[in-house]
């Protein structure tokens, strides 16, 4: 038998309607969701002082499309009285309207159906009230921030910096041997990191939970513009991540070697092999030989 195909109606506006088609579409293990998430109020910001925060962000997708967005969440780390950074209250989540059907292959990843974003707001109308929030923001910040970069444009963050945590776990933390989101959380194992409210992961609003204990750490580590300053380059990788040399740290490649990798196609491999001529100030540095490290990003 031939299965017929789904059809989806993502109308817009009020009439907007439910995945719409033949009986099957009707019989998806969908139920109502609340589009939102709870989220501290803002008016506790703006009573008495007002703190500096930066928002962390995780979106999720339904595709590789430019408005494929199907959830955003966020997590504020907020300046403390005590002149140190710490996890805030607010946080939440809203699903998002990507206006075609999430592919299987993302919705494999998030679960999100079709069904429970169809009567959800479309991206552009959800994006600049989360990205642009009342108070005293500083920047915002992600994992692995040009992937959020290709959605939150400049002209729904009102041109705001970025703090790119993956990029900076690199530079601080380059004796760690990954660096996902989960695999910095469970080697690092924040302080104060509530385990249920970081799960599930790869949704929006725990992702984002998770990557903002990253986020405090480093604040409080480095200023704010060095964070910033490390996340407009590439990533300084520790060690080469694939090829005949993989696992070694720079200094321990040949020269000629570490020339190849400095015309690779990937821009933070050939940043790091270019960052170590440069320290080497010459070709003729002969690396110290060591145990080859096995455990990659």
């Amino acid at each position: 038998m031939v299965a017929r195909q789904r059809v989806f109606d993502f109308a817009v506006g009020p009439g907007r309607r439910r995945a719409a088609g033949d009986a099957a579409s009707s019989s998806l293990p969908c139920r109502a969701v609340p589009s939102a998430l709870p989220m501290a109020s803002m008016e506790t910001r703006a009573a008495g002082r007002r703190m500096e925060f930066i928002r962390v962000i995780d979106l999720e997708t339904g595709g590789n499309g430019p408005h494929d967005v199907c959830e955003i969440g966020w997590q504020d780390v907020e300046m403390g009285s005590d002149g140190l950074w710490h996890v805030g209250e607010s946080r939440g989540s809203f699903l998002v309207n990507p206006g075609r059907p999430i592919s299987p292959e993302t919705m494999a990843v998030h679960h999100i159906l079709d069904c429970q974003v169809a009567d959800a707001p479309l991206w552009r109308q959800i994006a600049p009230g989360v990205l642009q929030p009342p108070g005293d923001v500083v920047a915002l910040a992600a994992h692995r921030a040009n992937f959020e970069r290709r959605y939150c444009t400049p002209g729904l963050t009102g041109g705001a910096d970025w703090i790119c945590t993956w990029k900076c776990a690199l530079r601080l933390w380059p004796h760690l041997p990954r660096f996902s989101n989960q695999m910095l959380r469970y080697q690092r194992m924040p302080q104060g990191l509530v385990h249920e409210l970081g799960l599930p992961a790869h949704r929006g609003m725990p992702d984002a939970y998770v990557t903002a204990f990253h986020l405090r750490d480093m604040l409080n580590a480095v200023s704010v513009e060095q964070l910033i300053a490390w996340s407009r380059q590439p990533g300084l990788l520790p060690r080469v991540p694939a090829g005949p040399d993989r696992g070694k740290a720079w200094h321990l490649i040949g020269d000629d070697a570490l020339q190849e990798l400095a015309r690779d196609r990937d821009a933070d491999v050939r940043f790091s092999a270019e960052t170590e001529i440069s320290r080497r100030g010459g070709p003729n540095e002969t690396p110290v030989e060591e145990a080859r490290q096995k455990s990659l990003f």
